[in-house]
């Protein structure tokens, strides 16, 4: 029945397609019977159906087709959970989960929860934005630097980090050798443009950022710049995140000059630390300081990860259990947070490896 409803709306598409634009016609016809061949009749689909360049047509390239006919295909197609507002259903731009996310997952880390969310937001809001979105996360290990980019990639995107929309670089493992790093620069490019291709909101995550080689970086540099495209490619809607452990100590400072004169830790402001961090990347050894990504001040926030305190420690620990469906009580948590090592020697005031290992050290206290 279904076969014998819509045979007749392709027929009717192809026969109105004298009347309109042939290239659109032909377009929309190709989108919805690729999925219909693909998804239906099970056929050897066509390698780019899912492009974000065949998204679900609106209703205005339908507007000279009869409604009756408009409304079935709509029907039909949303029926088969492939309908959304944004016309390509791999993007979800959940900027209020987002928010809820950084406020009640992430522990200890204020500045990152209000940097990331108001640039995410308003970097989504603004389709007229004149460059990509580039962030590079600071901070020691286990401070929640790849925990922000999960819960970005959960709410942007559909299926999270396991998105085509998302790719994920990891320095010392995707790009080891110095000598092949002109080889690494064409692969590079050439997966950054073909993701872009292929979903034009792609979120590119380099992790040990500090570990690319600079000549790598420069490779890339055009596609953050502000150009409308490049190679005939736009970038501008693209997000890039570099998560590096440079400046970690130099957060660690200020946190602890805090503690000793008593303020909050809470009344550390960006001011207290971008542009130390700025200034630590330029003179740090490694890629990011010889790189035309800081001298062409490409990096639009530098974000910092604070270290976690005994209180933080806790609170993760009370996740951990959660996330198995476990219950806990204070004392058991303490005894987990009491596991971990504190420095300075002399405070012992933050916990060495944040929240990194917590996962794991509760099977020590499981019956």
């Amino acid at each position: 029945m279904l076969v014998r409803c819509l045979l007749p709306l392709l027929w009717a598409l192809s026969a109105e397609a004298d009347f309109f634009q042939f290239d659109t016609i032909s377009n929309v016809s190709t989108y919805y019977f690729n999925y219909f061949y693909c998804n239906i009749w099970e056929g050897d689909c066509q390698p780019n159906q899912d492009d974000a360049t065949q998204q679900v047509p609106t209703r205005d390239i339908w507007a000279g087709l009869p409604q009756d006919y408009v409304s079935l295909l709509h029907q039909w197609y949303c029926s088969l959970g492939q309908c959304c507002e944004s016309g390509d259903c791999r993007i979800t731009n959940n900027i209020t989960g987002l928010a809820r996310d950084l406020q009640k997952k992430l522990h200890g880390q204020h500045l990152a929860q209000s940097v990331v969310q108001k640039a995410i937001q308003g970097f989504i809001n603004n389709p007229e934005s004149n460059k990509p979105l580039t962030l590079s996360f600071h901070g020691w290990s286990g401070t929640g630097k790849n925990f922000v980019a999960r819960i970005i990639a959960d709410n942007l995107y559909r299926d999270g980090v396991k998105s085509e929309c998302v790719r994920l670089f990891i320095a010392p493992f995707h790009f080891p050798h110095a000598r092949l790093v002109d080889t690494y620069k064409g692969q590079l490019r050439e997966a950054i443009r073909d993701m872009v291709l292929r979903c034009p909101q792609t979120l590119f995550i380099f992790d040990e950022a500090e570990k690319l080689h600079p000549g790598l970086i420069d490779a890339i540099k055009p596609y953050m710049d502000h150009y409308d495209n490049v190679d005939g490619v736009s970038y501008r809607r693209a997000i890039f995140l570099f998560l590096s452990n440079i400046g970690g100590a130099t957060i660690n400072d200020v946190a602890l000059d805090f503690w000793h004169s008593g303020q909050n830790r809470e009344d550390i402001g960006m001011e207290d630390l971008e542009h130390r961090l700025r200034a630590e990347t330029m003179e740090s050894q490694g890629g990011f300081a010889q790189s035309e990504l800081m001298s062409g001040h490409l990096i639009d926030f530098f974000v910092p990860f604070l270290p976690l305190e005994y209180r933080h420690v806790k609170l993760c620990a009370r996740d951990a259990y959660a996330a198995r469906g476990l219950e806990t009580d204070e004392a058991t948590l303490d005894e987990v947070a009491k596991a971990m090592l504190y420095v300075p020697k002399e405070e012992r005031l933050f916990s060495a490896q944040g929240c990194k290992s917590i996962p794991q050290r509760i099977n020590f206290f499981l019956p």
